[in-house]
C-alpha cells in the first residue's frame, strides 16, 4: 500500500466488496454494508468510495452481463485485487496488534 492513508469507510466498503466477492456492485456494496453494519449510505457516495478505491488499485471493475431488470443495462462489478487484499489483511494485523496491547484493567469495568 506505501503509505497509502485508508480512511474508515474506504475500509468497511473494501471489506464489503471482499464479502460479496463476484456479486460486489454499487447497490449491493450499499446494502450489504446498511445489512451488516446498520449504517445506511447514499449511492453517490459508495460510488465514490468504489472510484477511489479503484483509483488507488485496491479493487479492479468489469462490466456484467445485461440484466432484463435493469432494462438491458450492464452493472460494474468490483473484485478486491491483490494489493487491496494486502491492505485489508494489514489494517486488520494493525488493529489487532493496537488492541492486544491495551492492559485487560483497561478493558474491567464495574456497573
Amino acid at each position: 500500500m506505501k503509505g497509502e492513508y485508508l480512511g474508515e469507510l474506504e475500509e468497511l466498503i473494501l471489506l464489503t466488496v471482499g464479502i460479496l466477492y463476484k456479486q460486489a456492485y454499487g447497490v449491493a456494496v450499499m446494502d450489504e454494508v446498511e445489512r451488516q453494519t446498520g449504517r445506511s449510505l447514499n449511492i453517490s457516495a459508495v460510488h465514490a468510495v468504489l472510484t477511489r478505491l479503484e483509483d488507488k488499485g485496491l479493487v479492479s471493475s468489469k462490466l456484467g452481463d445485461p440484466t432484463n431488470e435493469r432494462g438491458g443495462r450492464r452493472k460494474r462489478i468490483f473484485l478486491l485485487t491483490a494489493t487491496g487484499k494486502r491492505a485489508i489483511e494489514e489494517a486488520n494485523a494493525l488493529r489487532n496488534q493496537l488492541f492486544n496491547q491495551i492492559p485487560k484493567v483497561a478493558l474491567q469495568f464495574s456497573i
